[in-house]
């Protein structure tokens, strides 16, 4: 979806205030799990029935760490956009296409670099 009103900026500062949101929610499932295993002290690993407590922490632990670098990859964005390099591909130099940057609004390399490089 395209914000045609919106710079560059603004979207990236939207996406920023979403992620850091996210980031706020999985701390606190975080924490929540980590205080359910104090309490409970239930013996999970040989529970049949579903996850085990420490798969939980682990699961919420990578989505943690992923929207991290998200948030990391939007600020690095944003201080391309107040430079004026936002939207150029950082390996060829080129612009990145619209659709791309609306699908990706982080990324840093147009299409062509982002196929070659894989």
């Amino acid at each position: 979806m395209s914000f045609v009103s919106e710079s560059p900026r603004e979207r990236l500062a939207r996406l920023g205030i979403a992620t850091t949101q996210r980031i706020a929610a999985l701390e606190k499932s975080l924490e929540a799990l980590s205080q359910a295993t104090i309490v409970g002290a239930t013996d999970d690993e040989h529970d049949p029935e579903g996850h085990t407590l420490a798969w939980e922490r682990q699961q919420i632990a990578s989505l943690l760490a992923e929207a991290r670098e998200k948030l990391a990859d939007i600020e690095t964005a944003g201080e391309r956009a107040d430079v004026g390099n936002y939207g150029k591909c950082e390996a060829c130099g080129r612009h990145i296409a619209a659709e791309r940057l609306d699908a990706l609004p982080a990324t840093r390399v147009c299409i062509r670099c982002a196929t070659t490089k894989s």
